[in-house]
């Protein structure tokens, strides 16, 4: 992120704004709905909707700035993709994106793709490291007061280098964000959110290739 964006620009990507709005959410301690007139009505329901419209424009989607390229050499015909690097405390989070990445390149380019080169075969390398893995609550259950769904956001830069070390293409601000169920039973957090990291991981596969494609 470039260091002259406004700061609510760089709040918003960086994934701090969803928990702070979650956090104000929750501390406001919503009474229960009154009948009134033979309708339900909240008195906090104009504010709390516009919030929840903030959030959910905010979540399950991707961010991403145009990456920079060079002209690809016409010599280039095999690409290493070795596991992306995991910055974060999430448990698999780079494989699963390693493999979203391996997967999409052998569908749609004609590049041969490997994933071990111990012989220094491949002509360029496809590096990719999370930088982040963010969580914040989204929605809380209107009896229980417990969070009943979250987002995540995912941080991920990439680059690809050529055998020389020369920069062929790079982006390093993706940002990916997925909404999910939250499950009362905590020994299944990662069976609730793993479907919305594995969302995330095609999104960023998808979009990686084809910025790579388009700039060549």
């Amino acid at each position: 992120m470039s260091a002259h964006q406004p700061y609510w620009q760089r709040v918003f990507h960086s994934g701090h704004l969803l928990a702070r709005v979650g956090q104000f959410l929750h501390s406001m301690q919503l009474p229960r709905p009154t009948q009134k007139m033979g309708r339900t009505r909240h008195p906090r329901f104009t504010f709390l909707g516009s919030a929840l419209i903030v959030l959910l424009l905010s979540c399950a989607c991707g961010y991403h700035t145009s990456g920079t390229a060079v002209r690809l050499p016409s010599d280039l015909h095999t690409i290493y993709v070795p596991a992306i690097a995991n910055n974060s405390q999430t448990y698999r989070v780079g494989q699963t994106l390693t493999e979203a990445v391996v997967r999409e390149l052998r569908n749609r380019t004609n590049y041969r793709v490997v994933t071990v080169n111990n012989d220094g075969e491949a002509d360029a390398r496809l590096s990719g490291t999370v930088t982040g893995v963010y969580t914040a609550p989204l929605t809380y259950d209107s009896i229980t007061g417990r969070i009943s769904s979250s987002v995540v956001s995912i941080s991920i830069s990439a680059t690809l280098t050529s055998k020389s070390g020369k920069v062929l293409w790079s982006n390093p601000h993706f940002i990916y964000r997925e909404q999910y169920q939250e499950s009362i039973d905590a020994r299944t957090f990662f069976e609730e959110a793993g479907p919305a990291v594995q969302r995330i991981a095609n999104s960023f596969a998808k979009t990686l290739v084809a910025d790579m494609l388009e700039a060549f």
